[in-house]
């Protein structure tokens, strides 16, 4: 769900984009794989800023309705780019694997933040139980319509059964595709509803349509390149750091492409604005897992390797965690500061889990 930064945090962040002309020099001269890793993940990290923006711009010059559907849209362009790359290059479980990693992200380490440093300064907060409640009833539902397809893959172990497995995440897919039309529906016809982030952050555009819309072809293009760079050196990485293919796909690809986002969300907490930081939080959540994983289900079956939505029994049960932890934090309409360190908690102990996973 993309959101816009304050001019100074924007300038500051854009300092980024020079190691993006240094991911260049690397890959032209053959500098080595984890330099270029590094630096195009660095570089990602203002461009997503970039995007989100430049959406917002172009949003606050459309009316709430067209803006709300281009936030809908648009929201994680960018993580949606890197993980096609993945899909192109085959790396099937790394995808899989950033899908529940921005999934946790938004729900433990962004939303812990939030409320972590939200509550140290301003005590006690408060925001519309209503809409927090149906965000997250939602994501449960998500979740368990993603865990689905996981709890079935032992069914479908002989090779000619893959068709039908590839059969129900495609079912599946189409089914929370259309949650979240539907929900982007309730949203725009209901403009002062429960959650809805356009109804509570506005603010005067500062650049043209036409500045914005060049930013934005500049900026999408930019990570089209660093997404390239970036998902072409995860092998080498994997092998010489000694990590795992998962924990890149759980922890970093998630990190790198929605720190913008993040950083964000912690702002307006900060500003006491705790319902615009769940409502990212949340909003961001339900983007991935109702959209941006089914709609790799389908853009998978223009390459080799199929995209079914089974995940490890790990994944599963990190998400499955998030979901409980975060429905609980949302229901009651109030946080504090020690249940953003509870859920960053959370955060570390899954991290440092799927750190330790074998290759």
């Amino acid at each position: 769900m993309a959101q816009s930064f304050e001019p100074k945090k924007l300038l500051s962040l854009n300092s980024l984009l020079a190691f993006g002309v240094l991911a260049v020099i690397l890959r032209l001269s053959d500098g080595g794989d984890v330099a270029i890793f590094a630096t195009s993940a660095l570089a990602i990290i203002p461009l997503a800023g970039l995007i989100g923006t430049a959406t917002e711009e172009i949003a606050a010059r459309t009316g709430p309705q067209i803006g709300g559907l281009l936030n809908a849209t648009l929201g994680n362009a960018a993580e949606l780019i890197i993980t096609i790359f993945a899909l192109r290059e085959g790396l099937l479980e790394l995808v899989r694997a950033s899908i529940i990693g921005s999934v946790l992200g938004n729900l433990l380490l962004v939303m812990g933040l939030a409320i972590l440093l939200g509550g140290l300064k301003n005590g006690l907060q408060t925001f519309d139980r209503r809409g927090a409640t149906m965000n997250a009833t939602l994501l449960i539902l998500a979740f368990m319509a993603l865990a689905i397809p996981s709890l079935f893959d032992a069914t479908f172990v002989e090779e000619q059964a893959f068709g039908d497995e590839l059969l129900l995440s495609e079912g599946v897919a189409i089914v929370l595709i259309l949650l979240y039309a539907a929900s982007i529906v309730y949203s725009l016809r209901n403009t002062h509803a429960p959650g809805d982030v356009s109804a509570h952050f506005h603010h005067e555009p500062r650049w043209s349509v036409r500045t914005a819309i060049g930013v934005l072809a500049f900026a999408t293009l930019g990570i089209v390149v660093m997404s390239e760079f970036l998902v072409g050196s995860v092998e080498p990485v994997v092998e010489e750091l000694g990590w795992s293919e998962l924990f890149v796909g759980v922890i970093i690809v998630p990190i790198v492409g929605n720190v913008a986002e993040h950083l964000v969300a912690v702002q307006v907490a900060l500003k006491n604005r705790m319902e615009l930081s769940m409502s990212i939080a949340l909003g961001s959540s339900l983007q991935i897992a109702l959209f941006v994983a089914p709609v790799l289900v389908f853009i998978s079956l223009l390459f080799d390797d199929k995209l079914v939505l089974a995940f490890s029994l790990p994944e599963v049960i990190a998400l499955a965690a998030a979901s409980y932890v975060a429905a609980l934090v949302a229901e009651d309409g109030e946080s504090n500061w020690f249940e953003g360190l509870m859920l960053l908690g959370v955060y570390v102990i899954i991290g440092w889990a799927f750190f330790l996973l074998p290759q």
